[in-house]
């Protein structure tokens, strides 16, 4: 019987860990990137006149001592770590950096136009056009629900993505009830 139960113990630890593998596989995609406005806090081990709480500036950089400007916007906190490391290896021998998000006041979208409340909403978290949407009060009454777009930038330039409101809000067809991403401004006509 005790074989039994070391069997039954080792097949769950190799189950737990090929499943501890495949989420950190598919959580990858969603690791945090730094945005234009987002507050970091800076550290490098031993070295306490270099511990910094910064803001990411709009074009995308931080002013770090000895090493100057750092262009980090778009990064994870592990690839920030990585170029600050790089750069302060010419002044310091083996330093470990650490990079850790304080505020994520860039990471927001915009929601313009017949809402209640129009403006910006920061995404802490996965938040769909609805979700937006009901962050802002809703629509107006004078709202059109056939004219909704999304305005999104991409590297190959600003995309128009219509917006059905009526179907995700029948719950016909959901399609368009898209994640927002960080710039991303939806306009109600």
């Amino acid at each position: 019987m005790s074989k039994n139960i070391l069997f039954l113990m080792s097949m769950t630890f190799l189950l737990g860990s090929l499943a501890s593998a495949d989420t950190l596989t598919a959580n990858k995609s969603e690791i945090y990137h730094l945005h234009r406005g987002d507050s970091v806090f800076i550290s490098v081990w031993r070295e306490e006149t270099l511990q910094k709480q910064l803001v990411i500036l709009p074009d995308g950089s931080l002013t770090y001592p000895l090493i100057g400007r750092v262009e980090i916007a778009d990064l994870s906190t592990t690839e920030a770590e990585q170029i600050i490391t790089t750069k302060l290896k010419k002044f310091l021998p083996n330093p470990v950096v650490s990079v850790a998000i304080v505020g994520i006041d860039g990471n927001r979208a915009f929601v313009s136009g017949k809402v209640m409340r129009p403006g910006f909403i920061t995404i802490s978290g996965p938040t769909t056009v609805l979700q937006a949407l009901s962050i802002v009060g809703g629509l107006d009454k004078f709202a059109d629900e056939g004219g909704i777009k999304l305005l999104r930038n991409n590297p190959e330039g600003q995309v128009v993505i219509p917006i059905n409101y009526s179907n995700i809000i029948s719950g016909k067809n959901l399609s368009t009830n898209i994640l927002l991403r960080a710039e991303d401004t939806l306009i109600v006509p």
